[in-house]
């Protein structure tokens, strides 16, 4: 098992979506997404910037979240970027 820690994100498409995925290196990962080789999705929809990231946690944490924010809208995933970001 990984000690690493172990983040969710989410970025913004050029096209204004939103992609959630996760990481033990969110550098490195948007830096594969703005090159073309990260998701398939956003391949087509660069460059992606980042807009949300959480603390660390456990990979299988990470998953269950990752999870979670996916089946989210995204009217609450705008909420929920909007609160990391010290917003009200």
């Amino acid at each position: 098992m990984s000690s690493k820690p172990w983040y969710v994100y989410i970025v913004r498409c050029s096209d204004g979506t939103l992609y959630t995925g996760v990481s033990t290196n969110i550098s490195r990962r948007i830096y594969a997404h703005n090159s073309g080789h990260g998701a398939k999705y956003t391949r087509s929809r660069r460059p992606v910037s980042i807009v949300y990231a959480s603390p660390e946690m456990t990979q299988s944490a990470a998953l269950k979240e990752e999870y979670r924010i996916k089946s989210l809208s995204r009217k609450k995933k705008l909420v929920m970027i909007k609160e990391q970001k010290g917003g009200t």
